[in-house]
């Protein structure tokens, strides 16, 4: 008995039928039951004379689909940049399923799951949101918390006048023309923007008291974001995957280097949303989520906008048929 053809889901149908609760829903089930390291292979990267390809293999523990997505880009040729591709394998038949085009859902990937870390980390209530950036990753965040909690007012800053005030107007938000004035009086604080020079763009002496910040910005040794003294006033620190956020990103590498110690305040995605923080959650805190994003975040996210593209009628079926060894 042959398999289903595998089908196509374009960024224009994966946007038509993309819904901010059930992406948020998915990513915060599949991560309060503790993934397993073996459900997490470890991604890679390689370059070669202006070609990069970048892996993010998962194997969600209880859902139907897993797979990975890939990223290939070169800086030389006729046409130079990226395409992501999410392949998802279907567990009931042993067939590639499906083929995502990722540019969108890794914009959603990244907010859904930063929305579901937001939504035990920041206390109840309306937000008053302040946020450093106006691109892509900015705009889905705020429309991502905006699923979880009332948002009370926005301030947005970004250094291009014309980019604020169009996002201003987009969301609903108001354009400052300084960092510090969006986010002096803000309960959250969204650091969405990698600075020009690889500066940080946020100041621990900026934050209010019990400021809840989330960092997306800075994921790789050469990336800067957040400054050390952020790192230093969070007393709970929480991260999509620890390790790599350690260890691989300039904001953490930049604080060790400067002595802060931070491991011990240091909590995964999992603990957060399993509730075994709960107890530091109750007192007066100053938490930050800090993401580096993940194959886990891309699998989950693609696998409910496939269901919702087949139900919807608008996922392509491909006239191919891959040959299956037994």
């Amino acid at each position: 008995m042959s398999s289903p053809a595998p089908v196509f889901v374009s960024s224009e149908a994966a946007e038509e039928v993309f819904s901010w609760r059930e992406a948020i829903d998915a990513v915060a089930e599949s991560y309060a039951t503790a993934p397993v390291r073996s459900a997490l292979p470890p991604r890679t990267v390689g370059a070669d004379d202006g070609a990069w390809l970048r892996t993010l293999p998962a194997l969600p523990p209880g859902r139907r689909y897993f797979g990975a997505k890939l990223m290939g880009m070169t800086t030389t040729g006729a046409d130079p940049g990226a395409e992501y591709v999410i392949v998802l394998f279907d567990r009931e038949t042993s067939s590639i399923a499906a083929f995502v085009d990722g540019n969108r859902v890794t914009a959603y990937r990244t907010a859904a799951t930063s929305a579901a870390a937001l939504d035990r980390l920041a206390p109840p209530g309306p937000l008053r949101l302040g946020v450093l950036g106006s691109g892509l990753e900015a705009a889905m965040h705020v429309r991502a918390f905006a699923a979880v909690r009332p948002v009370e007012h926005i301030k947005v800053f970004s250094p291009r006048p014309e980019r604020r005030e169009a996002f201003a107007a987009d969301l609903g938000a108001q354009a400052v023309a300084a960092p510090e004035a969006a986010v002096s009086d803000a309960g959250v604080v969204l650091a969405a923007a990698r600075s020009y020079a690889e500066k940080p763009i946020l100041f621990g002496d900026w934050l209010a008291p019990a400021t809840t910040v989330v960092s997306i910005g800075s994921t790789v040794p050469s990336q800067r974001e957040i400054d050390v003294s952020v790192v230093a006033a969070c007393d709970l620190i929480v991260c999509d995957d620890v390790d790599e956020v350690a260890e691989q990103t300039g904001d953490m590498l930049e604080a060790g280097r400067g002595g802060t110690e931070f491991r011990s305040r240091m909590f995964s995605l999992h603990q957060l949303l399993a509730g075994e923080l709960d107890d530091r959650l109750a007192g007066p805190r100053r938490p930050l989520y800090k993401s580096v994003g993940g194959g886990l975040q891309d699998v989950i996210v693609a696998e409910v906008v496939l269901r919702k593209a087949l139900e919807a009628g608008l996922a392509t079926p491909l006239p191919i048929e891959f040959e299956k060894k037994r």
